[in-house]
């Protein structure tokens, strides 16, 4: 699904207020069924506005020539750390390849690496407006990065958001085959250790499902997030080194 392959749709759609950014969002049943799970509209991207999107299992997803969207898919697709698959090929990757990760090395970096558009989009939805808001968490100790290096040269990582036990994916890269993938695993193995629960991937794509996710409902999400974002876990920089 691309945020810009659609018009609004007709129907009433709820305008947030961007002049409060600790307005409630509406109950995510009130999602739309077409286009899946469009919930509101407008806003801004401020701290407070994200972390409590997050926490109540919304995200914003938008293109340049749009108004922030803010979408809550049904179903939802989520990788519970301890169920990565790591194929038979992906295993020799991480054996036989000089590859070193890092957590919180560089996350600028990454997000702009995430932002270029890919072979397939011309596009990309990490509009400047979103660099800045991430970066912002991310200085704050909410949003964080993986990297992945070669011959210390930066060829794939990704991004997200940890609330309590739940880190929340938002999008990845690779220059080279297998540094996506690697770092989700040594994210996964990260996360396992620190007791997270879940990552939430947001929305299907074959390439996740590969790797041990899967789908489930919006209400069993919303029940997760009930039960793992209530943990009091003060935000920090991760700064991890793993060769």
């Amino acid at each position: 699904m691309n945020p810009g392959a659609f018009s609004i749709p007709d129907q009433m759609i709820y305008l947030l207020d961007p002049d409060n950014p600790n307005a409630p969002f509406p109950p995510v049943e009130h999602a739309e069924k077409e286009p899946d799970g469009l919930l509101a509209v407008g806003g801004d991207l401020s701290a407070q506005r994200l972390l409590n999107a997050y926490r109540h299992g919304i995200f914003p997803w938008y293109s340049d020539q749009q108004p922030i969207l803010w979408w809550s898919p049904d179903p939802r697709t989520v990788l519970y750390p301890d169920k990565i698959k790591i194929s038979r090929s992906l295993k020799k990757a991480l054996r036989n390849k000089p590859f070193t990760v890092t957590f919180d090395s560089c996350f600028a970096r990454i997000i702009q690496a995430c932002a270029k558009p890919r072979n397939d989009s011309p596009g990309t939805w990490i509009t400047e407006e979103m660099q800045e808001a991430y970066t912002q968490l991310h200085n704050q100790g909410f949003a964080h990065s993986v990297e992945v290096w070669l011959d210390d040269r930066l060829v794939g990582g990704l991004y997200g958001i940890a609330i309590g036990e739940v880190f929340f994916g938002e999008s990845m890269f690779s220059r080279v085959a297998d540094a996506s993938k690697i770092a989700l695993v040594k994210l996964c193995q990260l996360l396992t250790q620190r007791g997270y629960r879940m990552i939430d991937c947001q929305v299907y794509t074959e390439h996740l499902i590969s790797l041990g996710a899967e789908e489930i409902s919006r209400k069993a999400f919303i029940r997760h997030l009930d039960e793992w974002c209530i943990t009091p876990v003060a935000p920090e920089p991760w700064q991890v080194r793993n060769d």
